[in-house]
């Protein structure tokens, strides 16, 4: 792979306007937004709902879905154990802005989605709390003891009684595995890494209407997914604000996804050593390389790029598989 084919991956973002959705990733952020209620920046995607396209260089014009398949050495070496390799890309990486509150949702797992989604992926996913109100909460978790407990509970419509809220602040981490009830509050702002699926179901929608209609529920499915009884309160958020700079600070490591916090103040130096890196700059601007980034940035690393030197006064999230 000569140096051309090892140029950083600069991506534009797609974005979706939603019932909840904001304007802030137009002031805050230095999106073209396509309107008010833009609820997510859709920022590193292969998928078919929102697959991104190469900023610029080698690949300018592609989908990142064309380049899985037609460059797949810039994601990693899987030639030695061609089952190792994913069918498609296999993370995405959102920013999503709650004007306000989402619903009450859950996500199934791979061998659910498989057999009742058509052969989509099961959806895990983590947030990082890029701003929120002093008072923010988010839903994380039920408060159902037992399976029998759980489908009443949502049948009678208890939902003060079932949902449960968790506080949260700017820097927190939360995993949300599948499985686990779940909703983002209006007023925050968060960076969101996931498997590449598009699969929610939604349990309680607060009886809102889009177009003049309820939007759907998916209550048996939910029913069926849901963990029970739920992970504590205290094993949901993880204060990730003030980690050590200029290092790759580890917020998880799961099967689907591993990712890093960095806050650049000195300077970084490291090899890029997985099968891909995908950097989101969430704060300031600096250099990768002598090139210079800032604030709005996502770009992939590929397979083989050698070391990477970051510089100036940022915070970035990485993420890789």
């Amino acid at each position: 792979m000569d140096q051309k084919e090892k140029a950083i991956i600069f991506l534009y973002p797609v974005f979706k306007q939603m019932i909840w959705g904001g304007e802030r990733l137009g002031t805050d952020w230095p999106y073209e937004i396509p309107g008010p209620g833009t609820g997510e920046c859709w920022a590193v995607s292969a998928h078919p709902n929102g697959d991104c396209v190469v900023r610029e260089g080698t690949y300018a014009g592609k989908t990142l879905s064309q380049l899985w398949e037609a460059e797949p050495a810039l994601f990693g070496n899987f030639e030695s154990d061609e089952n190792s390799k994913p069918d498609r890309f296999p993370l995405l990486t959102k920013i999503i802005d709650a004007k306000n509150d989402l619903s009450i949702q859950v996500h199934p797992d791979d061998t659910y989605a498989k057999a009742h989604e058509k052969g989509s992926l099961g959806k895990t996913e983590c947030w990082y709390i890029l701003d929120c109100d002093s008072d923010a909460t988010l839903v994380v978790g039920h408060n159902a003891k037992d399976k029998d407990e759980l489908t009443a509970m949502i049948k009678e419509g208890r939902w003060s009684e079932f949902i449960r809220e968790v506080p949260v602040k700017k820097g927190d981490f939360i995993q949300i595995d599948p499985g686990t009830v779940h909703a983002i509050k209006g007023g925050i702002m968060l960076l969101e890494t996931q498997q590449n699926s598009d699969i929610t179901y939604r349990v309680y929608d607060y009886d809102r209407l889009s177009d003049g209609k309820p939007r759907q529920l998916h209550v048996e499915q939910s029913i069926d997914v849901i963990t029970v009884p739920a992970k504590s309160a205290a094993e949901a958020v993880k204060d990730a604000a003030d980690l050590p700079k200029d290092k790759m600070n580890l917020l998880i490591s799961c099967p689907y996804y591993k990712v890093w916090k960095l806050n650049v103040a000195e300077g970084i130096s490291f090899a890029q050593e997985h099968p891909f890196l995908i950097m989101s700059v969430i704060a300031g601007e600096g250099q990768i390389n002598g090139l210079p980034i800032h604030k709005g940035d996502h770009f992939i690393l590929p397979c083989g790029y050698g070391k990477i030197a970051l510089q100036g006064q940022m915070e970035i999230i990485a993420a890789s598989i």
